[in-house]
């Protein structure tokens, strides 16, 4: 999807919901209409028939980098408060009704602009709901969908690397900096979230930071990271065995859930394509590890989408019956945690297609014994 076509099917939204004007904060939804990465700013959209009239407004520290790389909005450098300057245009032009994006609008931020609406002498009022930008952004264009996967193999040409840097009695917090670096040294943005390297018992918490705790002879290691490249993310997770160690029975166990997670996050990658539901997805997974007598050791939906935010919809779980559409990348990440012993995930992004799905993610992720 083009920029211009963004704008016309956000105009097109606009119209049916007859709503005149809407206000995005946030950042995301800006940077993803107009272009602007700075961290604050307040974009006002006025809607015609077929068309949106845009202004952002944003402080004098951005008066360059908004002129710079703002695109199809015209910019407004103000003194003072955003939200006032957005208020005030609002009320230059009459708007009877804007709409406010409910899940990201707090109640000071609408406090703030009913006052200064207000103080404009402007009878407009808001209207709070999901923002139809939310929409727009699941599905991704041709260029979306090259960044998103060109994130997505530099996350795996670092895994691959990382492989070789690993072994037992290293510390988690040890390979995650080492990790970090090496991302940044390939040209990354940062990191998408903060990365997870979790061996052992910490392995069973799904969102264990790394911690100061060496890597002991054959426990699993899940190492869950994600880079950030021209503001798009990457995400995957793989789930390795760090030496030999602990007794045949441990180690046999470890082999077992870990071969009952891989089957069923190939299963739920398999029936992937345009049209079917997130929810069917999701359940897809589930179903294959209640047949292990794994899945109530499950305890997380099986994936999201991901784009210029690490979580963005679709949302992959149970009643999600939302139709996944070509073009949407997500993830597919069942989990099996058992608590006080060890926790296995793996994780793939993958784009969607009228067919089926690619994989964006291709590196290795059966069994693996460092």
């Amino acid at each position: 999807m083009s920029e211009r076509s963004r704008w016309k099917r956000l105009a097109k939204c606009l119209h049916a919901a007859r709503l005149p004007a809407l206000l995005i904060t946030h950042l995301p939804d800006v940077r993803y209409l107009c272009g602007f990465t700075g961290s604050s700013a307040a974009l006002v959209l006025l809607a015609g028939t077929s068309q949106v009239r845009a202004r952002l407004f944003t402080d004098g520290r951005y008066r360059d980098q908004a002129r710079a790389e703002v695109r199809g909005a015209t910019v407004r450098i103000v003194k003072g408060n955003t939200l006032h300057a957005a208020a005030e245009w609002l009320a230059a032009g009459s708007v009877p009704v804007c709409g406010i994006d409910a899940s990201h609008t707090s109640l000071a931020t609408q406090s703030q602009l009913t006052k200064a609406l207000r103080t404009a002498k402007s009878k407009c009022r808001l209207r709070a709901l999901i923002s139809p930008v939310t929409s727009l952004r699941q599905i991704k264009s041709e260029a979306e969908q090259q960044t998103l996967a060109r994130a997505a193999a530099l996350g795996c040409d670092l895994y691959n690397d990382l492989l070789t840097f690993i072994e037992p009695g290293l510390r988690e917090i040890d390979i995650a900096a080492e990790l970090e670096c090496r991302a940044r040294k390939a040209g990354a943005d940062g990191m998408s979230f903060e990365t997870i390297v979790a061996a052992g018992p910490r392995s069973s918490m799904p969102h264990a930071r790394a911690s100061a705790a060496p890597i002991r002879p054959g426990e699993l290691l899940t190492l869950d990271f994600g880079i950030m490249l021209d503001g798009y993310c990457s995400d995957m997770t793989r789930t390795v065995q760090v030496g030999q160690g602990g007794t045949l029975g441990r180690q046999r166990h470890q082999r077992e859930v870990f071969e009952a997670v891989l089957v069923a996050q190939q299963a739920a990658v398999e029936i992937v394509r345009d049209g079917v539901s997130a929810e069917t997805v999701d359940a897809a997974a589930r179903k294959t590890l209640k047949q292990a007598g794994m899945a109530k050791w499950f305890t997380h939906s099986t994936g999201h989408g991901l784009g210029l935010e690490i979580h963005e919809g679709p949302r992959i779980a149970a009643k999600q019956d939302e139709p996944l559409r070509a073009g949407m990348v997500i993830t597919i990440e069942p989990g099996v945690y058992l608590p006080g012993q060890f926790g296995v995930r793996i994780e793939d992004t993958v784009r969607v297609t009228e067919t089926g799905c690619e994989i964006l993610t291709p590196a290795y992720k059966g069994w693996l014994e460092l």
